[in-house]
């Protein structure tokens, strides 16, 4: 069996982590804050670098926020690189650039080793149930030998393309997200606004053509006002960001994405950075002057 290094144990990465231990792989781990205690109970090695991660494993697997953190993971001195040796595959399971992950992945390459971009959709809810969707960019050798270790962590998994690829589906999938995310907002605060009973509605259209999980899980939080993360408005604000800056350079509109980018935008000026992505719903509820949910 594998023995794998994990870099990046946040909201996401520490329940990836957990769901692969209790799997039987052997863990190297690093990360900025204390290595949970559970996972070292559990068997799993605390390593003070990404060297030494590197050093110690087949498989080493970065869950860290932005292109710059996955960077200086990889680069920095005493980062995974300089531990590197022949035929390691690197797996990089962050939501970042397409075009800077091609470059990474081609240094990555000229150490010997293969490189994959595997980045994730599903939330707190999908890393801690093992059914994430993972989007897979990379050399199908190394896709081959890490699929396994997929499949451990998620219930959707495909080798998309090359390297970036992977990347390109994620920032893909979170237009799609984002402009759902806003259209079920649209809708239970229309249906508030008349009068209507906003968790009523929701169960009614859960049965129709208009059923989404967006609609099961980010309708029930704003009915709810449940908006700790999950996913920060943050996150979701760069991975626009990724799609608008990108669309930019293929000379593509994006126009209903720059739209909701700009209401992440309002909720993070409301100090909303770090709501759920789901809370992009307040920032339409100023504009109306009415809260999901109010009494008339």
């Amino acid at each position: 069996m594998a023995k794998i290094g994990f870099i990046g144990l946040g909201i996401m990465g520490l329940p990836m982590a957990g769901n692969l231990q209790k799997a039987g792989y052997q863990l190297y781990l690093n990360d900025r804050a204390q290595i949970p205690q559970s996972l070292i109970e559990g068997g799993a090695m605390s390593c003070a670098t990404g060297r030494e991660v590197a050093e110690n494993s087949d498989i080493i697997i970065i869950m860290v926020p932005d292109t710059p953190h996955v960077e200086a993971v990889l680069f920095s001195s005493d980062g995974v690189a300089d531990g590197l040796s022949a035929d390691k595959i690197v797996v990089d399971m962050s939501s970042i650039s397409p075009m800077a992950t091609k470059d990474f992945a081609r240094r990555i390459n000229d150490r010997g080793c293969d490189y994959l971009d595997a980045p994730v959709s599903g939330g707190e809810v999908g890393a801690r149930e093992a059914t994430l969707t993972i989007m897979v960019g990379g050399p199908e050798k190394a896709f081959s030998r890490v699929e396994p270790v997929f499949r451990i962590m998620g219930k959707n998994v495909t080798l998309v393309g090359g390297n970036g690829d992977g990347q390109t589906t994620k920032v893909a999938n979170q237009i799609i997200v984002a402009l759902t995310i806003e259209a079920v907002g649209e809708a239970l605060l229309f249906a508030s606004r008349a009068g209507a009973d906003p968790s009523k509605v929701r169960q009614a259209l859960m049965g129709g053509f208009a059923s989404s999980r967006i609609l099961e899980l980010h309708g029930e939080r704003m009915v709810n006002r449940t908006f700790d993360p999950g996913f920060r408005i943050e996150l979701h604000q760069k991975d626009l960001n990724l799609a608008l800056s990108n669309a930019r350079q293929m000379g593509i509109s994006l126009p209903n994405t720059a739209t909701c980018q700009e209401l992440f935008n309002a909720c993070a000026s409301h100090g909303g950075s770090a709501w759920d992505h789901s809370a992009m719903v307040k920032a339409l509820e100023l504009l109306a002057s009415h809260e999901i949910g109010q009494k008339l």
